[in-house]
């Protein structure tokens, strides 16, 4: 069967987009991209370059050095994943730390910024056979997308999911905190005037709170065949 598909996975943050959206390209041997990681590695540039911190955000030097910023993913064999690439340097492990979590809806909300970025994503997907995950991919990015997935599931449930990711890779973090970091990125994507957090008319909504990812797998794959054998 060699028709290929643009699958696009949005919803609220730490709903478990990725390990999803991953899974599916495993599983169909696409290419995937994680926008998000797109926005965080903007975020992450524009932290070390000065241009956003607690207290401050200058939108004017950060428009300025987004042709200097270069994104791309690259499939690394010993893990079976694709990781986010800046300027050649891999940053993967950087832009999942909680100050870039802090920042990067203030990034995100940019105009220039997310101009950049759909043009970088609608770039990659012209070939097809792509599943990517983020906040207005089914909306904005591949309006016509073949399948569309959005993913919601419980603050609590959520918060406790990063919470459990962080700590794994050893770092010190309050599960309130978290939490409340979460609610705030729900709030400002929701709200942003330039493409706000929205389910698509024809997306699927998967309510994850209490299903394994082998049940989640389970259910879109048989959506995705249907589409496949409906041609």
């Amino acid at each position: 069967m060699n028709r290929k598909l643009i699958i696009a996975i949005d919803g609220y943050s730490s709903c478990g987009k990725s390990t999803f959206a991953k899974a599916i390209a495993k599983e169909l041997r696409y290419i995937y991209i994680d926008s998000g990681a797109m926005y965080r590695a903007v975020t992450l540039y524009c932290m070390r370059a000065g241009h956003v911190g607690r207290d401050k955000i200058n939108t004017e030097k950060i428009i300025s050095t987004l042709r200097e910023i270069h994104i791309n993913f690259v499939y690394n064999p010993d893990i079976s994943e694709y990781e986010t690439y800046i300027n050649s340097e891999n940053v993967e492990r950087e832009i999942r730390g909680i100050e870039v979590s802090a920042h990067v809806s203030r990034i995100s909300q940019i105009f220039e910024v997310r101009t950049r970025m759909v043009e970088l994503q609608r770039q990659i997907g012209v070939f097809k056979g792509i599943v990517m995950d983020g906040r207005d991919i089914g909306t904005v990015v591949f309006p016509d997308a073949d399948v569309k997935i959005f993913m919601t599931a419980s603050v609590d449930i959520r918060a406790k999911r990063r919470f459990d990711e962080l700590i794994a890779r050893g770092e010190k973090i309050d599960f309130e905190e978290i939490k409340r970091n979460i609610i705030a990125r729900d709030i400002a994507d929701e709200n942003r005037d330039i493409s706000p957090l929205r389910r698509s008319d024809d997306a699927i909504v998967l309510d994850n709170s209490r299903m394994s990812v082998k049940q989640q797998m389970d259910w879109v794959m048989e959506i995705i065949q249907n589409k496949l054998h409906a041609g």
